[in-house]
């Protein structure tokens, strides 16, 4: 990690390199041996966890910031100043409190990442994981084909006597799967499950933010959507949603301009920008965070490639005359 502080922040050579190891893990592009690199760094002295720790206290004041919309009392650089003018009482702190306060934050860090910075212990413990901008095809059981898009993790379940089930820990993924006689092909996910004898569909699970229930889009075929009580029968070009709290009216979508992504495009149809924002941070490495309530309502159209996320943000710069400020680590501003 780097040994100089280019931020003009007052930070320590450790402090530095703890911000570093955030943005890494933040990035999206972080592997597993980045991962282990980074535990071996804050495992190597106190010092390293609390810095470690202190380091995610920004990252979570931008989440909440995130939340709000239009909060203006947090600022990226103000808070890394502030992290660097606090850091010998919150280091102290954290030093004195011992093994089991750094070992109890540390779990919580891995079970919970703080904003999904990094993958949490069950995704990297999935059968099959793709990166941030990542699409990957994997074929399971002789005849089911699955496609998963970016930042998605499946993992492989026990099967029942008439079911092969596969677990969406989260992300989105496309199955297919031809007539299987009397066995089923079954997708679990957040309590419920999409399944079909015959069939190609959808299922996306976001796992942040608000606007994360479950989609589940039929394609071809059939498909079944069970939650609590409750089943839907979806047919080609139907839709429906589900949570905790049950499961959403039957929609009827293009099929075509929904599975676009598997064809590495994004397409907005008069999307709010807080919603076009959470799409790009699923395909782009870093975080945009957006800090403006009246910006977040507004609307664009457009067509992109899945690598060119970039070109999204000049875009909104154009048309809705949106501020963009560019920090480290790929995180940026959007007001």
């Amino acid at each position: 990690m780097t040994k100089d502080n280019p931020r003009g922040t007052g930070l320590s050579r450790v402090e530095s390199e703890a911000v570093s190891w955030a943005q890494k893990l933040a990035s999206g592009d972080a592997t597993e041996g980045d991962i282990e690199a980074a535990r071996r760094w804050r495992a190597q002295d106190p010092a390293h966890e609390a810095a470690f720790v202190a380091a995610n206290l920004v990252w979570r004041e931008i989440g909440a910031a995130r939340k709000v919309l239009n909060d203006p009392r947090v600022d990226y650089a103000t808070a890394l100043d502030a992290f660097g003018q606090r850091r010998r009482s919150v280091s102290r702190r954290i030093v004195l409190g011992g093994a089991a306060t750094v070992a109890a934050v540390a779990t919580y860090g891995i079970v919970n990442p703080p904003l999904g910075l990094w993958p949490s212990l069950s995704q990297l413990n999935a059968d099959f994981r793709t990166a941030t901008g990542e699409q990957r095809n994997v074929n399971f059981a002789g005849d089911i084909a699955i496609n998963l898009n970016t930042q998605t993790s499946l993992a492989i379940r026990p099967p029942t006597a008439t079911e092969e089930r596969i677990e969406l820990i989260a992300g989105e993924a496309a199955f297919e799967t031809t007539q299987r006689g009397t066995r089923v092909l079954a997708v679990l996910a957040a309590g419920g499950k999409a399944f079909t004898e015959a069939g190609r569909f959808d299922v996306r699970y976001a796992t942040e933010g608000d606007r994360s229930p479950v989609t589940v889009t039929c394609f071809d075929g059939r498909v079944h959507v069970e939650q609590g009580n409750t089943i839907a029968e979806l047919r080609r070009g139907q839709r429906v949603r589900y949570t905790a709290a049950g499961i959403s009216g039957i929609a009827t979508v293009d099929p075509i301009a929904e599975s676009n992504w598997q064809r590495g495009i994004v397409e907005f149809r008069n999307t709010p920008i807080a919603e076009v924002v959470d799409e790009i941070n699923r395909y782009r490495a870093g975080r945009i965070v957006l800090m403006s309530a009246t910006l977040a309502q507004k609307q664009i159209n457009g067509r992109f490639r899945i690598g060119e996320m970039d070109e999204i943000l000049l875009q909104l710069q154009q048309a809705v005359d949106a501020h963009i400020r560019h920090l480290p680590g790929g995180l940026v501003i959007l007001s």
